[in-house]
């Protein structure tokens, strides 16, 4: 129960969804979690056990590659699990990655390290067998993945490659305090993982509530003037406000999200809107009570709705402000002025503070591993191995060489160069397009992604070459279900698989994130859409005005209506 006085007007009546009873019988998230360790018939989870252990940081998968294989000789899936570590703000350091790197290579299924849109990195094609030693194995060094998925707050973004590194080290922190504060209090994790032995005691969860949160919540801390965490693609992000380079404070913006159920209108992606200023003494406490106003609000009957934007939505912006003001016992201040400007990632050589510099990676789709002529996981392992300073994952699947000392710039750039870890030939465009995972392992996706994006990059390279555009880019994203992960809501040209070799295409976005893109095509196949991509891309040479980016030339052309924040704006 809620220790708020809840508005019974304010909540969704109905039969609750079934993942409210999975929570409730749960016993804080423990399930038959350990029954299911020892069960040798099954390479998966069972019953509730599929879904609780993404409490834990994991989701059940097999390689959709060889299902029908597997089936036909009359074998189960090949069961495994990902795994998403918990690293607030995407700091890890060479000590750690050269131990990821060692298990990735001996007891995952590819031997890859994925970067991913969360800041952190996942492990793909964990057997079962491998699912415990491996919690030990992060615990030894220390990392751990509460709370990476799941109906909770997962991992928090941080702005990872300022100029200010001052105003960095501070936000950082800051995402670091807001992880912890708003993790699940549940043993569960210790139990089932670390041997802990479970205590008798009274668990309560008073933020995430006993029955935790209706649906996932995403939370970021980012610093303007750059949108490098997609601040829209998230239920709450603090916007940093610094004066004289001193952190002063956050602007609060709630209410992003991406995904959305194709055929369903009740469901649509949205911009965050602001709530106002806060000083930093609030901080913790307003991250506390927008997720138990979300908590006690949202939607538990239907999860296609029980998002932070939905609740916004339905009980209006006013009223969740006034709920949040009311549980903290401070009133937001009016927001104070930023904007965004830049987006993506600053590749190359970045200055730093105390002499040092930080270099920014290139790595396409995020996947960390040894291709043909580009040993990319080899390289990082060797930097891993003279690195001084620390490795910072991105909100866009890159990694940064971060505190690089003058005396040590030259070899860290001359084996990340031997490497294939500097490519001088990746274009711009390469550069800012970005895919899901999706096939072979991700259960929802419908159509290709990370394994389609080089192809489809290429192509586009060669549309742009083609108008006399090859210094130009378009922030292209591509998706193998509806679902958000590769945020293609918030591209110029967004790409949501529909089905193999089938997508919609979304165009409008702008640079800089701050616009959803709107439904152009629906359910086409790629000649189809290079064509219309061709026609579109030859307009924008002849016709943009100085400096036009291609969202807001299709927007000003009329080819498609401009979304503003909800469902209207998106259905109409």
């Amino acid at each position: 129960m809620s220790q708020y006085p809840i508005k019974p007007e304010l909540q969704v009546s109905g039969k609750l969804s079934d993942n409210e009873r999975l929570k409730a019988e749960s016993e804080h998230l423990r399930g038959t979690i350990k029954q299911d360790l020892s069960n040798d018939i099954t390479g998966g989870f069972t019953g509730d056990n599929f879904m609780l252990v993404r409490f834990h940081g994991m989701y059940q998968q097999d390689d959709r590659d060889i299902r029908a294989e597997r089936a036909a000789q009359k074998l189960e899936p090949l069961h495994n699990v990902m795994l998403r570590a918990r690293m607030p703000g995407g700091i890890i350091t060479p000590a750690q990655w050269l131990a990821i790197d060692k298990f990735a290579a001996e007891k995952t299924l590819y031997g890859s390290i994925r970067l991913t849109t969360r800041q952190t990195f996942q492990f793909h094609g964990v057997l079962k067998p491998n699912i415990k030693p491996m919690h030990q194995f992060l615990n030894s060094i220390g990392i751990d993945s509460i709370a990476t998925a799941g109906d909770v707050n997962r991992n928090v973004l941080c702005t990872s490659n300022p100029v200010e590194s001052e105003l960095h080290q501070q936000a950082y922190q800051w995402a670091v305090q807001i992880s912890e504060h708003l993790l699940p209090k549940t043993r569960a994790y210790a139990e089932l993982w670390l041997d802990e032995e479970k205590v008798e005691t009274t668990e309560t969860e008073p933020v995430l509530g006993e029955n935790y949160l209706p649906r996932k919540f995403k939370t970021t801390v980012v610093i303007p003037p750059h949108n490098d965490i997609d601040v829209h693609a998230n239920d709450l992000n603090f916007v940093a406000i610094a004066e004289h380079g001193k952190l002063i404070g956050f602007n609060v913006l709630v209410g992003g999200g991406l995904a959305m159920t194709f055929g369903d209108n009740s469901t649509y992606p949205r911009k965050a809107e602001v709530l106002g200023f806060i000083g930093l003494e609030h901080t913790l406490k307003v991250a506390e009570h927008v997720v138990t106003v979300q908590r006690d609000y949202g939607d538990r009957v239907n999860r296609k709705n029980a998002k932070t934007k939905y609740t916004i939505d339905r009980i209006g912006v006013d009223t969740f402000k006034a709920e949040v003001e009311q549980r903290v016992g401070v009133a937001f201040a009016p927001a104070k002025p930023f904007e965004f400007t830049t987006r993506g990632d600053r590749f190359g050589w970045v200055d730093g503070i105390d002499g040092k510099q930080h270099l920014t990676l290139f790595i396409e789709n995020g996947r960390v591993l040894d291709f043909p002529g580009k040993p990319l996981k080899t390289g990082l392992a060797a930097i891993a191995k003279v690195h001084q300073g620390d490795f910072r994952m991105t909100a866009n699947q890159n990694l940064i060489i971060a505190g690089v000392p003058p005396a040590q710039k030259l070899l860290i750039e001359q084996l990340a160069r031997e490497h294939g870890l500097i490519d001088d030939s990746h274009s711009e465009q390469r550069k800012n397009s970005m895919a899901c995972v999706s096939f072979p392992t991700c259960p929802l996706a419908m159509a290709e992604a990370e394994r389609y994006l080089p192809e489809l990059v290429s192509k586009v390279e060669a549309l742009l070459a083609k108008h006399q555009l090859q210094n130009d880019h378009i922030v292209l994203r591509v998706t193998g279900c509806p679902n958000g992960c590769g945020r293609a809501m918030l591209a110029e040209v967004g790409l949501v698989g529909r089905a193999p070799g089938k997508y919609n295409v979304y165009l409008g976005g702008n640079k800089v994130g701050t616009r959803i893109p709107k439904l152009y095509l629906d359910n086409v196949g790629e000649a189809q859409i290079l064509s219309e991509l061709d026609n579109l891309i030859g307009q924008w040479a002849v016709e943009r005005h100085s400096g036009e980016c291609f969202g807001d030339f299709v927007i000003r052309q009329g080819v498609v209506a401009e979304v503003k924040v909800s469902k209207t704006d998106f259905h109409a």
